[in-house]
């Protein structure tokens, strides 16, 4: 099996308007790592992420999840991948516990399957007793949170984490950065992207 959770060889992803947003990039993350892409915004993290989740074609080069390359096996990949996006995309309207059970459903869980993981996630991550609420009734940071379990229904062998932490305050930025630190040590992969310096530090 490899010891790689990512493997990206000379990738480069140029956009119809003539920008260069990667150039040559070659980058390996060992399975378990704790990884961090750190860099001021417009520096093409996102557009490494784009690539990683196929929502972003490569130009030329080659990406790589576990060993299967993600344009010959984009649902295999896929379904070891779990994404945090920087930008909430919820249904406003549906309750929290139900987007769980419809996302596990996608990725082949039974219901029962699915409320078991949610309940553990939403207890881990302190929402729990917010299960039947609509995400418009949320705040911000169990927002954040409600995405953050949503990318981790299906168990996936790596996480991306796309500026989680963003409008966050102090006290759930450090919890939070404690739950990610409890499931890199159960054997997550974990990739983040930020243009924090301290965030990137809490990698090391």
């Amino acid at each position: 099996m490899t010891k790689y959770a990512l493997e990206i060889e000379q990738l480069n992803k140029t956009y119809r308007n003539g920008v260069k947003a990667l150039k040559d990039i070659n980058l390996n993350v060992e399975d378990g790592d704790l990884f961090a892409f750190l860099g001021p915004n417009g520096a093409g993290k996102s557009t490494v992420i784009g690539i990683i989740t196929t929502l972003v074609n490569i130009t030329s080069g080659t990406v790589k999840v576990y060993g299967k390359d993600i344009r010959q096996f984009p649902e295999a990949t896929k379904k070891m991948i779990g994404v945090v996006p920087q930008e909430y995309n919820l249904n406003q309207f549906i309750p929290i516990q139900e987007t769980m059970i419809n996302i596990g459903g996608y990725f082949g869980l039974t219901k029962k399957q699915s409320m078991n993981k949610t309940q553990e996630l939403f207890e881990d991550l302190g929402i729990w007793h917010k299960r039947e609420c609509t995400p418009r009734e949320l705040s911000g940071g169990m927002k954040r949170r409600l995405l953050i379990a949503r990318a981790l229904i299906h168990s996936p062998k790596l996480l991306i984490l796309d500026e989680p932490t963003a409008g966050v305050d102090t006290e759930l930025r450090l919890t939070m950065w404690d739950f990610f630190k409890k499931i890199n040590n159960d054997g997550v992969t974990i990739i983040l992207t930020t243009h924090y310096l301290e965030e990137g530090r809490a990698f090391m």
